[in-house]
């Protein structure tokens, strides 16, 4: 939820898909269920993630580079 709320916070998504993307979570209760959030709020969720470089905080393999 904490991403959930700076997507939100940073106005990636308005009040009422963070409200209908936490109910889909909380009743979900597991990660196949949050997949099968609807297509609608998938895509909302998708471009918040992209504006937000979710991706970007991934561990990144380290460079192999030679000294």
């Amino acid at each position: 939820m904490p991403t959930l709320d700076e997507m939100r916070d940073r106005m990636l998504l308005t009040a009422d898909h963070h409200a209908q993307i936490g109910a889909w979570i909380a009743r979900a209760r597991t990660p196949e269920g949050d997949m099968a959030v609807p297509p609608s709020l998938w895509r909302k969720l998708e471009l918040a993630g992209v504006l937000l470089n979710i991706d970007g905080d991934l561990p990144q393999p380290p460079a192999l580079t030679t000294l």
